[in-house]
């Protein structure tokens, strides 16, 4: 097995021999994010990747800075700056964000852990990838997010209103990153977030996911893995959802719809 380090961690070959919470989700979705088989392949196979839009890189920015990067990030993107030099607005906001946040004891007792610690594990006989934010040892596993909000609710058809981790499959991250850690540790620790928002008055919060949440995500995950792995083993071929950037950018028309088929099954 490849042995894993910050250089490598996410090079295409331990993407193609580990599967990590991103890639998961990136084939298989949350219950707000569709995901998408063919997208999926397509980033393996270095035909087509993510674009880095502003707000990620707001998210990355505080992720930077808390994992003692930031100068590094900065170096690695001009787009932060001004023609002057100075940083732009989203940016000058990141630095609001982190300087409020360290005003914080409990949210940086929660962000002093070991930095960026990588582990890997196995999950149903599939070699798994993680890298955590803040690693208090034998006590707690700490994830930064820096999201538009922590409040605002998300629609979703047949379930009605959930939170940013159910939206966005924060509680599968959190289930597999538990499970990792117990077969490095033999402990099972709780996982928390640190939260934090980038409204004009940041908000923030310390969340926990409880076990039986995890336990249950974690049976989610593991039903999900074989066909996965026979994907990633060319063994079948990836379907295509035809809503994401990818699909839209390699889609070839067969026949006329009917302008009902539009409305998509949000």
């Amino acid at each position: 097995m490849l042995q894993l380090t910050n250089e490598n961690y996410f090079s295409p070959e331990a993407n193609w021999e580990y599967l990590s919470t991103s890639q998961y989700k990136d084939f298989m979705g949350s219950i707000g994010m569709k995901g998408c088989e063919a997208q999926a392949m397509a980033k393996l196979e270095g035909r087509w990747s993510m674009e880095m839009t502003t707000p990620l890189l707001v998210g990355s920015y505080v992720d930077a800075h808390f994992e003692g990067t930031l100068d590094l990030f900065r170096a690695q993107h001009p787009e932060l700056f001004t023609k002057a030099g100075g940083l732009k607005a989203d940016y000058v906001k990141a630095e609001e964000i982190i300087q409020f946040l360290e005003k914080d004891p409990l949210f940086m007792f929660y962000m002093s852990g070991e930095k960026q610690v990588i582990m890997t594990g196995n999950i149903d006989d599939t070699p798994f990838k993680i890298k955590i934010d803040s690693f208090l040892r034998d006590k707690a596993i700490v994830d930064l997010k820096c999201m538009q909000s922590l409040t605002k609710s998300h629609w979703i058809k047949d379930l009605g209103h959930v939170s940013f981790i159910d939206y966005w499959g924060y509680d599968l991250q959190a289930a597999i990153y538990q499970e990792v850690v117990r077969q490095n540790t033999e402990v099972k620790l709780p996982f928390f977030i640190a939260g934090a928002s980038k409204e004009k008055v940041t908000n923030k919060e310390i969340l926990y996911i409880d076990n039986a949440r995890l336990e249950e995500s974690l049976e989610s995950i593991k039903s999900n893995l074989y066909h996965i792995k026979q994907l990633k083993n060319h063994e079948i071929e990836p379907v295509r959802c035809e809503t994401c950037d990818y699909c839209r950018s390699t889609k070839m028309l067969k026949a006329p719809i009917h302008y009902s088929a539009l409305l998509l099954d949000i």
